[in-house]
């Protein structure tokens, strides 16, 4: 089954962490590799066949919008369109239900803009649309092994089944397996969610304990671009 072609692009984040790189420009404007962040994650979706692309905006919203108009006007895909949250930052939840009439209601990308990779062999976001089954889950995410992953967490988020269903670490437990920022879900997983800012991880959760959360952990290099000594690390691994 070939994959979404609409994408959630989650690109409204301070970036504190970032500072002072971040002083005056949001983070998804931040260059790793002579490319802004967001250009790294549209190019990585555009590869993987998404047609059209909604980006939402807080922190330095104009900036934001007049780099997707640029990319427009190199020609550069996906088409794209704004969830304004200027007024309030709504977090992963809440940003993926305000820009639910944008969206749709098939299943759809969903991507931070703070990931890079370098690939091995296999496209990482060809191998999470392959598995994808509407049917037996609900989200699919992109995960990495720790040891094939940079600046994310060294105590693992997930653990992998046989069947590839995800299940979440407890207190205390140590996880072969990361989140990476990337995953496929229907949007309708937000719509018992809250009004205003709330994360998709409760979510996640809750749907893992029922089974209906799976994953793929494609071979790669994977870095989390965090903070300025991230993407410094990021950039050598790139070069």
């Amino acid at each position: 089954m070939s994959g979404p072609r609409v994408a959630m692009v989650l690109a409204a984040g301070l970036g504190t962490r970032m500072r002072p790189l971040t002083d005056d420009r949001p983070k998804a404007l931040v260059e790793v590799g002579g490319r802004a962040l967001m250009d790294h994650m549209l190019d990585r979706l555009v590869e993987a066949g998404v047609e059209r692309a909604v980006v939402n905006v807080h922190y330095f919203a104009d900036l934001v919008e007049a780099h997707l108009a640029a990319r427009r006007a190199r020609g550069l895909g996906p088409a794209v369109a704004v969830s304004d949250e200027r007024a309030q930052a709504l977090e992963t939840g809440g940003g993926l239900k305000k820009a639910r009439p944008l969206l749709g209601d098939d299943p759809v990308w969903v991507a931070n803009i703070d990931s890079v990779w370098i690939e091995e062999q296999v496209s990482a976001l060809d191998e999470v649309a392959r598995g994808w089954d509407p049917a037996r889950m609900d989200v699919r995410l992109l995960l990495a092994p720790v040891g094939r992953s940079v600046g994310f967490h060294d105590t693992g988020d997930v653990f992998l089944e046989a069947d590839g269903r995800v299940r979440f670490k407890a207190a205390g437990e140590t996880a072969p397996y990361v989140y990476v920022g990337v995953h496929i879900a229907k949007p309708q997983v937000v719509e018992n969610g809250p009004d205003g800012p709330f994360g998709l991880l409760p979510i996640w959760r809750e749907l893992a304990a029922a089974g209906r959360v799976s994953g793929v952990a494609p071979p790669g290099l994977w870095m989390h671009v965090g903070d300025p000594q991230a993407r410094e690390a990021a950039e050598a691994r790139l070069r």
